[in-house]
């Protein structure tokens, strides 16, 4: 028996996107929350993610590296299509970091412009992704084995939606991991912002699901739905990944009122973004340039995977393991004493 190696390493990258999802996506939602919180709870909340922040993008450079290496006709299509919003994510995430790092040492006007820096370059870094996805998901112009669009292709009402909705669930994530990083008045704050973002993800995630149908017909038709008729022998094995969401938003609303297990409502938040992953991975896969390009066409030669996967086998246990021994370490509640 063969080993599949296209699909190995579809699973690798969607496997690093998810962590990066998961991992940076609550820290540029503690950002995106800096306006609503007083100077002092900002210093906690910089505390809270002081010592992942960095850490937690390294998942952007493997799963965009994997693309290139592994899938590099994907990668040629797909960059073109959009150079604008990842330029722009990756200028923001640039100054969100060196606002970062000056905030801690600003004085009174300085500080109050970092702090906008941060804030700033988390939503813009968020709505960047946010557009990339929704561009992702409505599908790539292809011609031949290049892209055949336009510049502003990825610029339409779906998008627009669809950066809105990542943007309120990083939110959600960013509150959820404040309820078990921090306590006291900043705690309660965070349980309120949860709650309020939990139902406002709900909706939003509602809205994507029923845009998402209209994409492409090989999307509704994998899940059964026409405007006609509903197929329930299509849609009822795929339903445990929309109920799935259904109950983790569920979970986050109930937990966040609870004052013990304060991690729960963040276990929830993440169960929530692996329903949208899934519903994501039934509705595209195995494109990896929507609806063109198959993860088969755009894959590199056996022998260069084979390769390549070799060291993915021997620095990813790496990676995850220092991961882990970090957020082991910093697991307590967050102090400014423990920030910067």
């Amino acid at each position: 028996m063969t080993l599949d190696l296209p699909l190995i390493w579809s699973a690798v990258i969607a496997t690093a996107v998810l962590m990066y999802v998961l991992l940076d996506g609550f820290d540029l939602g503690v950002g995106a929350l800096f306006p609503f919180a007083t100077d002092a709870e900002r210093d906690v909340m910089t505390a809270s993610i002081a010592p992942v922040w960095d850490g937690n993008e390294t998942w952007l450079v493997l799963g965009g590296g994997g693309l290139f290496a592994a899938f590099p006709l994907a990668y040629s299509i797909v960059m073109p299509a959009f150079y604008a919003p990842i330029m722009v994510m990756l200028a923001a995430l640039i100054f969100r970091g060196v606002a970062f790092e000056f905030r801690a040492h600003g004085r009174r006007r300085g500080r109050r412009f970092w702090t906008y820096a941060f804030a700033g370059g988390s939503i813009l870094a968020t709505l960047a992704q946010g557009f990339v996805l929704g561009g992702f998901v409505q599908g790539v112009a292809v011609t031949g084995r290049s892209f055949s669009g336009g510049p502003f292709d990825w610029l339409t009402p779906f998008s627009v939606l669809t950066a809105i909705s990542l943007a309120l669930g990083y939110a959600l994530l960013g509150a959820c991991w404040l309820i078990g990083k921090t306590e006291g008045e900043l705690q309660d704050k965070a349980r309120r912002w949860a709650r309020r973002l939990a139902l406002a993800v709900g909706v939003a995630m509602g809205l994507v699901s029923l845009a998402t149908l209209s994409v492409d017909p090989d999307v509704s038709a994998r899940w059964g739905v026409s405007m006609s008729a509903v197929d329930f022998r299509r849609l009822l094995p795929l339903s445990p990944a929309p109920i799935l969401g259904a109950a983790s938003l569920v979970l986050v609303f109930l937990s966040s009122r609870w004052r013990s297990r304060s991690f729960t409502p963040y276990l929830g938040a993440a169960g929530v973004f692996l329903s949208g992953y899934a519903g994501l991975a039934i509705s595209i896969a195995p494109y990896v340039a929507p609806y063109k390009i198959t993860l088969w066409q755009a894959a590199a030669r056996d022998n260069a995977l084979g390769l390549l996967l070799v060291g993915v086998v021997i620095l990813l246990p790496v990676v995850l393991g220092y991961t882990a021994y970090v957020y082991w370490v910093f697991r307590g509640k967050a102090s400014v004493d423990h920030g910067y």
